[in-house]
């Protein structure tokens, strides 16, 4: 069942979006080359601390950082360790808060360095693809209009969505109704409404679209090893059409 929120839920997932939005920017600053990922969660920690919001993943379903942080072939859910980050990577940081019972939901790819032009592309096209889904998560308009555009943008510029890993709702509960896939056809799935609030997340992979999930339980990671890039916003659909509230 997809819930639609009050005007009065979506000013929370506003204020925690507004919360994230400031911890993401100023987690872009921080990482460096030489860096471990570890040290960037503890980073986060503080930030979480100063804003006074709980971090979304630590604990959820046992997760057991505070952020999610992967790079290179790993798609998402990489658990933060003693892991270097180095010049050339590109790294993934996928970030939630819970604000007064609600959440919001957010990711970047950050490029470290001087990266490889078809790297730099592969950024680019994905976040690119997310804008493109975005604009179609207007009320009357179905869910495989946002699958269809963001699909459509990635494979037109040669590159692949992943398909085991979607976007979802979000609002009191962290991962709600309805999944989002990041590959569909338009007209097709439920009708969008006002109320509705989605975490739309396209992971875009450099080669083909296969992951698996290394032995942590966690780190997914692309099968052929080639890199993959992630960006992600938690959107209120309104009468104005598509909020972005991160």
């Amino acid at each position: 069942m997809v819930v639609l929120k009050s005007p009065e839920e979506i000013e929370l997932m506003r204020s925690a979006g507004r919360s994230l939005k400031r911890i993401i920017q100023r987690l872009r600053l921080f990482v460096s080359p030489d860096k471990t990922t570890q040290v960037i969660d503890e980073y986060a920690a503080r930030l979480f601390e100063e804003e006074n919001v709980i971090p979304a993943f630590k604990g959820y379903r046992g997760f057991p950082a505070n952020i999610c942080i992967s790079s290179n072939e790993e798609v998402v859910h990489g658990i933060p360790s003693d892991k270097i980050i180095r010049a050339g990577d590109i790294v993934s940081l996928d970030v939630g808060v819970n604000y007064r019972g609600y959440f919001a939901d957010s990711a970047i790819t950050i490029p470290v360095g001087d990266v490889k032009p078809r790297f730099k592309k592969l950024i680019r096209i994905t976040e690119e693809s997310l804008w493109r889904g975005i604009k179609k998560a207007r009320a009357g308009n179905h869910l495989g209009d946002i699958s269809y555009a963001i699909q459509r943008y990635v494979e037109d510029n040669g590159f692949s969505v992943v398909r085991q890993f979607v976007g979802h709702g979000i609002g009191s509960n962290l991962q709600e109704e309805p999944e989002i896939p990041n590959f569909g056809r338009p007209k097709e799935g439920i009708v969008l409404k006002v109320g509705m609030v989605l975490a739309i997340e396209p992971m875009v992979n450099l080669g083909g679209w296969e992951v698996e999930i290394l032995d942590d339980g966690w780190t997914v990671v692309t099968k052929d090893r080639l890199p993959s890039a992630h960006f992600e916003h938690t959107v209120a659909i309104t009468n104005n059409g598509p909020e972005v509230l991160t």
